[in-house]
């Protein structure tokens, strides 16, 4: 009976271990609170977040890496619109937009990207063109135009990205814009048989198997293989029990009519 309680106890008591590893962590005196699918750097098990969403803390300050860029500012998380809000602490969020790849990342930005030229002019253009100071200088000016304008004489184009906004002096803080969002564990046709799938870019299935502590699909696994052990154990020797006890009463039936037997 005990190992039978043991096994069906057992997956509870993996998920109630899991959940206080996965608990909510805070890298400041901020109130942001950060779990699943994120996880912190130093503080979380690798299996609280997904790959991509790791953390970490800076100076009492919740950090991003981008390779493509280098650190970004976690301003706040939104769990209920799966949206991340980003500051660059250098001040230049075209800088960010010019440089930030996300392709190789889980995320994309949470406002509709559309494609703008950079352009580096020897020469000042005029007023009606907006300078990226930030990316500028006294030698070299940056303007952020529209894909399909013409590129001034003046000017070489650097690159064309899809980003949601076009510089403004009006929107030049160091965050605007730098909100990105990530996908939803789904029924996705393209994974074959509709299995459920982490719809992303990637084109591939990719679905958290831990939530937070909370039972995944693995963990209820264990819980039915641990139930069909355990019951097949208990029934088992609840069989033998019986089988023993059957036994003896034939061996005492047997005794009794060679008992009787005697007497004769």
């Amino acid at each position: 009976m005990g190992v039978f309680i043991f096994f069906i106890l057992f997956p509870f008591i993996f998920v109630d271990a899991l959940d206080a590893t996965c608990s909510s962590v805070k890298c400041g005196h901020d109130d942001l609170d950060i779990r699943f699918p994120f996880g912190v750097r130093g503080h979380h098990d690798q299996r609280c977040g997904h790959p991509g969403f790791e953390l970490f803390c800076k100076q009492n300050k919740t950090i991003i890496h981008f390779p493509s860029y280098g650190d970004l500012v976690v301003k706040s998380i939104s769990y209920d619109i799966k949206k991340l809000n980003l500051l660059d602490p250098k001040n230049c969020v075209h800088g960010v937009f010019l440089n930030l790849n996300l392709s190789l990342t889980p995320f994309e930005y949470y406002y509709v990207a559309k494609n703008f030229t950079y352009l580096n002019c020897s020469t000042r253009l005029s007023p009606s063109f907006d300078q990226v100071p930030c990316l500028s200088s006294s030698n070299y000016h940056v303007y952020v135009v529209e894909s399909t304008s013409e590129v001034p004489a003046s000017c070489k184009h650097v690159k064309t990205v899809a980003i949601p906004f076009a510089y403004t002096p009006y929107l030049s803080d160091n965050s605007f814009g730098l909100g990105l969002t990530w996908g939803t564990c789904r029924k996705d046709s393209g994974t074959g048989g509709g299995r459920p799938g982490f719809q992303s870019k990637f084109g591939h299935p990719r679905c958290f198997m831990l939530a937070h502590g909370k039972a995944s699909s693995i963990t209820v696994v264990i819980f039915m293989v641990a139930l069909v052990i355990g019951v097949k154990t208990y029934s088992s020797k609840k069989l033998n029990k019986q089988t023993e006890k059957a036994h003896q009463e034939v061996e005492k039936l047997l005794g009794d009519r060679k008992a009787l037997a005697a007497h004769i």
